[in-house]
C-alpha cells in the first residue's frame, strides 16, 4: 500500500508501532507525531525476500523514510539497522508460533518424564480426532525422544491410615503431604542427558508426576541440563502449576519447542535495528491470554495466539462501549467475527476477556490462560464440491472445511490449478470490486482478480451435473449464491453454539465484524443468527495490529491449592485468612513482574480469581471477585460462581465449594476510547462519497448497487442497503432491508432487517417443498445443529462425571415414525441405535392410547425396547406441531450406577439381564410437564428387593441426570420449532426426508461400487474369545446398491454377558458404513435403508428377554465392527475391546475404559494406544487419578510389538500397572485375551491382551486372571492390564501394497489441506464428537 502525504511531524515527536505480523499479511498501525497526532495504517506481504528480510522491520522503515527523513535528514536504508531514536513504542502480535505448531517446524526437543510414563503425552487422553476416519489421523508429537527418570513422589491420603515409612515426606503449598517413594538420582540421569546433549538436541522439557505441588526433582534436573549446556530447559511447574500431567506437560513440550522460534525470530527482528532500540522504546508483545508482556517473558506456549489476540482486544475495546446517554447495562455483549482466507474465529465479550485454561490447538493440549478464540474451517478460501445426487435426485453443496490455500489459491486468483472457493463465490456475485484490490494476481502477480475465470469455474460445475442435481440452477450466480448461503450457515453453526453452550442468548449481541473477508458476510449472517446490530470498525481489517494499540500490559500467575471455601452455604472458618495470605503473596510477585518492565505501582489495575468446583465434581470454574482490589470479601466469590454455574449448567448444587487454584492478574490498562457521541443524521451521502456503482447478486437477483468510498463518508451518514462501502483494505457488504450508518467514531454500524426477501411467493404455501441442493446443505447444518445444542445442554446440566466430564450421552434427532434424521456423532456405539428404542416407545403408547403432549418417555432394555444395555438410559419426548407429532428428540445418557449385582452395575459375571441393574421398558418420566419422581425412583431401586443384588447405588445423581436428559430434550424441541417457524412445517418435514435420501443414495452408491470391485457377495467371519462365531455374509444388488446382511451361522446365546441386542448390530453396521463412504455424509436413517438385517432370533447377537448383555455393548460391539470391515477388506482389526475397568468399594466407584491398538490399512499403519470403532471417551488424568482415588499409577505406556507386523503394521496396545492403597474390590470386562486381531493381506496378528494381577508388590506372584473377572485387591497388589495390538496390513518386507488388495479404503487421506480448530467449542468436540 502507497502511504498518504501528511504535514510536517513535531519537532522530537516520537512514534508509536503497532505490527501485527500474520502468515500471508504484515498489518501497522502506527500514530505519526503530526499535530494532532494522526493515525496511519498499512499493509504488506510477511514474506519477501528479494525485496525486505523481515515484514515487520519493513514496515517502520518506510513509515520512517515517509515521514521523519523530510525533517531529521536521518537516512532509513533498506538492509541497515534502522536508528530507533525516534521510535517510542514497538507493540507486536505474531504468527511464529502458531505456524511452527501447525507445520511442526519447532525446535528437536527431549522429553525427561517420570518412569513408566514414557509414552504418557503420545496417549494423551486416548482419544482419536476423527471417530468416521479408519485411518485415524492423527498429528504426531512433539519431542524427538524421552527419558525416563527413576524418580516417584506420591500423595498421601489422610483419610487412609498412613502405612509405617522411613521415606521423606514433605507438606506442599496446598497443604497436602507428599511422599518420596523414590529420590532423584543425578549421577544416574547425567549420562542419558548428556549422550542426548551429543546427539544435538538443545531443548528440554521436563515433566514430573506431581511437581505442580512436589517442583524439587525439576528443579534439580533443571539445573542439570543448564549445567549440560542445553539452551532451553521448560520446567512444567513453571509453564503452569496446575493439575493434570497430561495437558501440563504437552504444554512444557510446546514451550520447549516453540520457544526456540520465537527467540530465533525476536533475535532477527531486533537486529533490524541499531543497539539503542531497547533503551529508546518501550517493546513488548501479544500474549495468548490478550496481555502484552516484555520481549524477554515472551515463550512459546504463550504465543500460540498472539496474533488473533490482538483482534479480540481490539473488538472488546471498540465495540463492547456506551452511547452517550446510556448506562452500562445498555451495553450489549459482543461477538467476534473475524473472517480470514482459510478460517473465522469466533469469541464472545462481555466486559471481560474470555480467559481458559487448557484448549486444544493442532492435536496439542495447551494448559496455559488464552483468549476462547474458537476457529473454524471456513474462511474465504474454503472450497467449494457437489457431493452426492444423481440423475433422480439432489446433490448437496458443501463448503470445505478443506481450503484451497495460497497456493493454488481461488480460481479469481489466476494461479494454475486454482480451486473453486467462497472467494470466487463473492467475486461472481459482485460482493468484491476487483479495480479496489491491487494488481497482484496471476503468474507475474501484476494482474487484476479473475472476474471471467470464476464465472467460468461455476459454469463448468453445472455443466458436469445433471438438471435435476442442481434442482434448475443454470447460472454461474444462481450457484455462487447457494453456495454462499451454505458457507453463512457453517459460519453460524459455532456462533450458536459458542453462545448456547454458555447459556447465552444470541440475538441479545452485537456481531463485531472484522478481517478481510468478514464485513462481506457480516448482515447475512447477523440475519441468520436473529441479531441486530453489526459493527465494523474503520480498521477492521487490520484490528488486531489496531488492538495491539489499545492492549493493556499483564502479569499473571496461578498457585495451586486445596482448600475448602464453604460448608454447608457458610464460609469455611479460615477461608478468608488463607486467601487474604496467598492473594498478598501472588499480587506482590505480580506487582515487581511489572515494575522490572518499567510500569509504576500505581498504576496496576488488582484481578483477583478462585479457581472453585463443588465438591464430587470435576468441573471448575475460575471466579473473580467483583471489586477489584486488595480487599476481600466472600460473598463477592461465593455469588459469582453461584451465578455463573446456574447460568452456565441450569442449576445450582447444594454442596461444600472446593479452591483448586489461586490466580492474581495485575494489569496496566492501555489506552481508553470516549464514549460514543450522538451525531447528526446527514441522510444519505452526497454523490462526491461515491466511488462508482456495480452490480451485485442478492436473493431476489441482480441489483445495481452504489459503492461508497468509506475514507469519505462523515460521521451521521446514512445509508440503505443494498449498497457497497470500500474500506482501504476491506470490502463491506449492506444486504437488502439493512441501514449502514457512520458513528462519531467513522465506524460503520448496521441495523439488520430480520425480514426476508421472498422469491416466488405466488406459490401456494401448502404445496410440497421442493428439493433445493442450497437448502439441502443448510437443513443439513441445521438439523445438526439442533443435536449438537441438544448435547451441549446435557453437558451443561448433567451432574455425574460420566455424563458431565466423560461425555458419555448421545443426542438425535427423529422423524414421526422413528427414523433417524440426524445424530451428533457423540459416543459411537449410540450411533443407529437409538431409532430402535424411540420406534419402540411410538408402537408400545400408540396401543396404550397414544402420546400426549407434556409427556416424556423413558426406557433401557435391551432387548424389548432397543436399547444398548441398561446403564444407558434413553429419554424420548414428542415435538407436536398443533395436535400432529412431527418430530422426536431422545438423549442416551451412561449413567454410572443403576443398581445390580457389582458397582457400576457392569458385572463381568452376570448371566442374567436381572443381574445389571435396574430394567424399564416404557415409563412415562414426565406427565403433563410434571417430573415423575416417585415412579421413576422406584423403578430405579427395584433390582435392591431381590436377595443378593441391589438398587442404584446412587440415586441421586441418576435423578439429577435423568432432568438433564430432560432439558436436553427440551431444548431440541425448541430449536425444532423455531425452525418450523422459520420455514414452515412442509418445507421442514420435506427437507427432513431429502436429507435422509441423499445419505441413502450414498450408501447405495458405495456399495454398487464394492460390488463392481469385489463382486456382490462378501463374507466374514470371527470369534469371540469363547469360541462363539460371529458370522456374516453380505449380499450386494449390483444395479440398485441394496444389500442383505445376514447374520446367519452366528453362535448361540451364551450364559455370559457378551450378549447384544439387534440394536448394537444396528449400530456397528451403520458406524462401519459411514467409515466405508469416506466422506462426510449425513449420519441418518438413509445410511441403512439400502440395507436388510437377518439377525437369527437365539443367537449372540439377538439374545432373550432376560439375557445378560452389559459385555454385548462393550465388547461384541467391537468385535462386529471387525467383521464387518474384513467383510469389505477395508482394515485389519483393531484391538477388539473397550477394556473396561471397575473398582471400588463400599465408598466410591471408578470406571475407565483402556485404548489398545489401531488396525492398519492398505495405506495407512495402525495408531498406537488409542480408542477405536466403537468408543471414544476419555480416560482420567493420572495426577487426578491418584488424588482423587486410593490408588497409584506405577506405568501407563505403549505396549511396544504388539502390533501384527505387515507393510503397514498394526499399532501397539498399551500397559496400565494400578496398585491399590487400600483394599478394593476390582472388575475388568475385556476380550481378546485368546483369540487375536487378524491382520489382512498377509499382515500379522495383533498380539492379545492379558490381564495380570501380582500379589505383594514387583517381586509377588504373577496370576493370570483371564478376561472378565472380579476379585479383590490387597494394599501392595498391583493390578496389570496388557491391552491387545492391532492387525498389520501386507507382508512385511514385499513391498507396498496400497490399495492392489481391493478393498474399500475408508482412510481420510488426500482430503488437501484443512485448518485446525482451537478454543472451548473445538475441545468440546474433540472430547465429545472425536470430529
Amino acid at each position: 500500500m502507497s502511504l498518504p502525504d501528511l504535514p510536517m511531524i513535531e519537532e522530537g515527536g516520537k512514534f508509536e508501532f503497532s505490527i501485527d505480523r500474520g502468515g500471508t499479511f504484515t498489518d501497522v498501525f502506527a500514530v505519526i507525531p503530526t499535530n494532532p497526532p494522526t493515525p496511519l495504517v498499512t499493509k504488506l506481504l510477511s514474506e519477501d525476500p528479494s525485496n525486505y528480510k523481515d515484514a515487520p522491520t519493513e514496515g517502520i522503515r518506510r513509515i520512517l523514510s515517509k515521514y521523519d527523513t523530510p525533517s531529521s535528514g536521518l537516512p532509513y536504508t533498506r538492509f541497515s539497522p534502522i536508528n530507533s531514536s525516534k521510535i517510542s513504542s514497538l507493540r507486536m502480535g505474531t504468527t511464529v508460533a502458531t505456524n511452527a505448531l501447525l507445520e511442526r517446524k519447532g525446535a528437536p526437543v527431549l522429553n525427561v518424564i517420570t518412569k513408566g510414563f514414557r509414552d504418557l503425552l503420545e496417549i494423551g487422553n486416548q482419544s482419536r480426532p476423527d471417530i468416521f476416519d479408519l485411518s485415524i489421523d492423527k498429528l504426531g508429537t512433539l519431542y524427538e525422544s524421552t527419558i525416563e527418570v527413576d524418580e516417584r513422589v506420591r500423595l498421601l491420603d489422610s483419610t487412609l491410615p498412613s502405612p509405617p515409612t522411613s521415606n521423606p515426606t514433605f507438606t506442599t503449598v496446598t497443604g497436602e503431604v507428599v511422599e518420596i517413594l523414590r529420590p532423584l538420582s543425578l549421577p544416574s540421569l547425567r549420562p542419558l542427558l548428556l549422550s542426548s546433549y551429543n546427539s544435538g538436541l538443545r531443548a528440554v522439557s521436563i515433566t514430573l508426576m506431581h511437581s505442580f505441588l512436589y517442583p524439587d526433582h525439576e528443579i534439580k534436573i533443571g539445573d542439570l541440563c543448564k549445567e549440560i549446556g542445553f539452551t532451553q530447559i521448560s520446567l512444567s511447574h513453571s509453564v503452569q502449576p496446575m493439575i493434570k500431567i497430561v495437558s501440563r506437560g504437552q504444554t512444557t513440550t510446546a514451550s520447549a519447542y516453540l520457544t526456540p522460534s520465537i527467540t530465533t525470530y525476536l533475535t532477527s527482528f531486533l537486529s533490524g535495528f541499531d543497539e539503542d532500540l531497547k533503551k529508546n522504546a518501550s517493546i513488548s508483545f501479544m500474549r495468548s491470554d490478550g496481555g502484552l508482556t516484555s520481549v524477554k517473558k515472551f515463550q512459546g506456549h504463550q504465543a500460540i495466539l498472539s496474533g488473533p489476540a490482538g483482534g479480540v482486544v481490539g473488538y472488546a475495546k471498540t465495540s463492547y462501549r456506551k452511547k452517550e446517554g446510556e448506562s452500562d447495562s445498555d451495553i450489549m455483549p459482543c461477538i467476534g467475527f473475524d473472517m480470514g482466507g482459510t478460517s473465522t474465529d469466533v469469541s464472545r465479550y462481555d466486559g471481560e476477556l474470555p480467559i481458559v485454561f487448557e484448549s486444544t490447538t493442532a492435536g496439542v493440549t495447551i494448559q496455559t490462560p488464552q483468549l476462547d478464540i474458537n476457529t473454524v474451517a471456513a474462511g474465504g478460501g474454503s472450497r467449494l464440491f457437489l457431493r452426492g445426487g444423481d440423475e433422480s435426485s439432489t446433490a448437496m453443496l458443501v463448503v470445505g472445511p478443506e481450503s484451497a490455500g495460497s497456493e493454488p489459491g481461488p480460481v479469481s486468483y489466476r494461479k494454475k490449478g486454482g480451486l473453486l472457493a467462497v472467494t470466487d463465490a463473492n467475486v461472481v456475485l459482485g460482493r468484491v470490486i476487483p479495480s479496489r484490490f491491487p494488481n497482484i494476481f496471476g503468474p507475474e502477480e501484476n494482474q487484476p482478480l479473475d472476474v471471467e475465470g470464476s464465472i467460468a469455474a461455476f459454469q463448468s460445475l453445472i455443466d458436469s451435473q445433471s438438471s435435476t442435481q442442481l434442482n434448475g440452477m443454470t447460472t454461474p450466480e444462481d450457484l455462487a449464491f447457494g453456495f454462499l448461503k451454505v458457507a453463512n450457515e457453517a459460519m453460524c453453526r459455532p456462533i450458536r453454539n459458542l453462545t448456547q453452550m454458555k447459556g447465552f442468548d444470541i440475538q441479545t449481541h452485537c456481531l463485531s465484524c472484522f478481517g478481510g473477508a468478514g464485513p462481506q458476510h457480516a448482515c447475512a449472517i447477523a440475519k441468520s443468527l436473529g441479531m441486530n446490530k453489526v459493527h465494523v470498525h474503520r480498521y477492521g481489517g487490520i484490528l488486531s495490529a489496531y488492538g495491539l494499540s489499545l492492549s493493556d500490559a499483564v502479569s499473571e500467575v496461578t498457585e495451586p491449592a486445596k482448600d475448602i471455601f464453604n460448608v454447608g452455604g457458610k464460609e469455611a472458618e479460615d477461608s478468608k485468612f488463607k486467601r487474604e495470605e496467598r492473594f498478598k503473596k501472588l499480587v506482590d510477585k505480580c506487582k515487581y513482574d511489572l515494575s522490572k518492565q518499567g510500569y509504576s505501582n500505581e498504576n496496576v489495575e488488582i484481578h483477583k480469581y478462585l479457581n472453585l468446583r463443588y465438591e464430587g465434581t470435576d468441573t471448575s470454574i475460575f471466579t473473580s471477585q467483583k471489586n477489584a482490589g486488595l480487599t476481600d470479601f466472600y460473598d463477592d466469590y461465593a455469588t459469582t460462581f453461584s451465578e455463573c454455574y446456574q447460568r452456565e449448567f441450569g442449576f445450582d448444587l447444594k454442596r461444600d465449594v472446593i479452591v483448586d487454584d489461586y490466580r492474581v492478574r495485575c494489569v496496566v490498562k492501555g489506552p481508553g476510547l470516549n464514549v460514543i457521541k450522538e451525531v447528526k443524521d446527514l441522510g444519505e451521502p452526497e454523490g462526491e462519497c461515491k466511488a462508482g456503482e456495480s452490480r451485485a447478486f442478492f436473493e431476489d437477483g441482480w441489483h445495481d448497487v452504489n459503492v461508497w468510498d468509506m475514507d469519505k463518508l462523515r460521521p451521521g451518514h446514512s445509508i440503505q442497503g443494498p449498497a457497497i462501502i470500500v474500506q482501504s483494505i476491506s470490502t463491506v457488504v449492506v444486504e437488502i432491508g439493512c441501514l449502514a450508518k457512520v458513528t462519531s467514531d467513522g465506524d460503520v454500524e448496521i441495523i439488520v432487517s430480520r425480514d426476508k426477501v421472498e422469491k416466488g411467493k405466488e406459490e401456494k404455501e401448502d404445496a410440497e417443498a421442493k428439493e433445493d441442493p442450497v437448502m439441502l446443505s443448510i437443513f443439513g447444518h441445521r438439523f445438526m445443529g439442533i443435536a449438537e445444542s441438544m448435547g451441549k445442554t446435557l453437558a451443561r446440566t448433567s451432574v455425574s462425571v460420566n455424563i458431565k466430564e466423560r461425555l458419555d450421552f448421545s443426542c438425535a434427532l427423529f422423524d414421526p415414525e422413528g427414523g433417524l434424521v440426524a445424530n451428533a456423532p457423540h459416543i459411537p456405539v449410540h450411533l443407529g441405535a437409538m431409532q430402535s428404542a424411540v420406534s419402540f416407545q411410538i408402537k408400545y403408547w400408540k396401543e396404550r392410547g397414544g402420546m400426549k403432549e407434556g409427556d416424556v418417555f423413558v426406557s433401557n432394555h435391551p432387548q424389548l425396547a432397543g436399547g444398548s444395555h441398561l446403564p444407558d438410559i434413553t429419554v424420548i419426548t414428542p415435538v407436536f406441531q398443533g395436535s400432529q407429532i412431527v418430530f422426536f428428540v431422545a438423549s442416551r445418557g451412561h449413567h454410572s450406577d443403576i443398581g445390580g449385582i457389582a458397582p457400576g452395575s457392569m458385572p463381568p459375571q452376570s448371566t442374567t439381564l436381572i443381574e445389571e441393574g435396574a430394567q424399564i421398558v416404557a415409563c412415562k418420566l414426565v406427565i403433563d410437564g410434571v417430573f415423575q419422581e416417585a415412579a421413576i425412583t422406584e423403578l430405579l431401586e427395584a433390582p435392591g428387593k431381590l436377595p443378593g443384588n441391589f438398587g442404584t447405588r446412587n440415586l441421586r445423581d441418576n435423578l439429577s441426570d435423568l432432568r438433564a436428559q430432560v432439558a436436553a430434550n427440551t431444548m431440541g424441541i425448541r430449536l425444532v420449532r423455531e425452525l418450523i417457524a422459520e420455514y414452515d412445517l412442509k418445507t421442514v418435514m420435506g427437507y427432513m426426508r431429502y436429507i435422509q435420501k441423499t445419505a441413502e443414495i450414498s450408501v447405495r452408491t458405495m456399495l454398487k461400487q464394492v460390488a463392481a470391485s469385489m463382486g456382490t457377495t462378501l463374507t466374514a467371519e470371527d470369534y469371540m474369545d469363547d469360541g462363539s462365531p460371529i458370522k456374516l455374509r453380505v449380499d450386494i444388488d449390483g444395479d440398485s446398491g441394496d444389500a442383505v446382511f445376514d447374520f446367519t451361522g452366528t453362535g448361540p446365546q451364551v450364559l455370559g454377558n457378551h450378549n447384544a441386542p439387534p440394536s448394537v448390530t444396528y449400530s456397528a453396521v451403520i458406524y462401519s458404513l459411514r467409515c466405508l463412504v469416506g466422506s462426510d455424509i449425513p449420519l441418518n436413517q438413509g445410511c441403512l435403508a439400502p440395507i436388510t438385517f437377518n439377525v437369527p432370533k437365539g443367537t449372540l447377537l439377538n439374545p432373550s428377554a432376560d439375557a445378560a448383555v452389559v459385555g454385548g455393548n462393550v465388547l461384541t460391539s467391537q468385535r462386529l465392527c471387525d467383521v464387518v470391515l474384513k467383510a469389505f477388506q477395508a482394515c485389519a482389526a483393531s484391538q477388539g475391546c473397550m477394556n473396561n475397568l471397575t473398582f471400588g468399594n463400599e465408598n466410591f466407584g471408578y470406571y475407565e475404559t483402556i485404548a489398545g491398538g489401531h488396525g492398519a490399512g492398505p495405506t495407512w499403519s495402525g495408531k498406537s494406544g488409542v480408542h477405536t470403532h466403537m468408543t471414544n471417551t476419555r480416560i482420567t488424568d493420572p495426577e487426578i487419578l491418584e488424588r482423587r482415588y486410593p490408588v497409584m499409577l506405577h506405568a501407563f505406556e505403549i505396549r511396544k510389538g504388539s502390533g501384527g507386523k505387515g507393510v503397514n503394521p498394526g499399532g501397539d496396545g498399551l500397559t496400565r500397572v494400578i496398585e491399590p492403597l487400600t483394599p478394593l474390590t476390582m472388575s475388568i470386562l475385556s476380550e481378546r485375551r485368546s483369540r487375536a486381531p487378524y491382520g489382512l493381506m498377509g499382515g500379522g496378528d495383533g498380539a492379545c491382551g492379558i490381564n495380570l494381577i501380582q500379589r505383594g508388590g514387583e517381586e509377588g506372584q504373577i496370576i493370570n486372571v483371564g478376561g472378565k473377572k472380579t476379585t479383590n485387591l490387597n494394599v501392595g497388589d498391583r493390578l496389570i492390564i496388557h491391552t491387545p495390538g492391532g492387525g498389520g496390513w501386507g507382508v512385511e518386507g514385499e513391498g507396498a501394497v496400497g490399495g492392489d488388495g481391493g478393498g474399500v479404503d475408508g482412510g481420510g487421506g488426500g482430503r488437501g489441506f484443512i485448518p485446525v480448530g482451537n478454543g472451548s467449542l473445538a475441545t468440546f468436540t474433540e472430547t465429545q464428537f472425536g470430529v
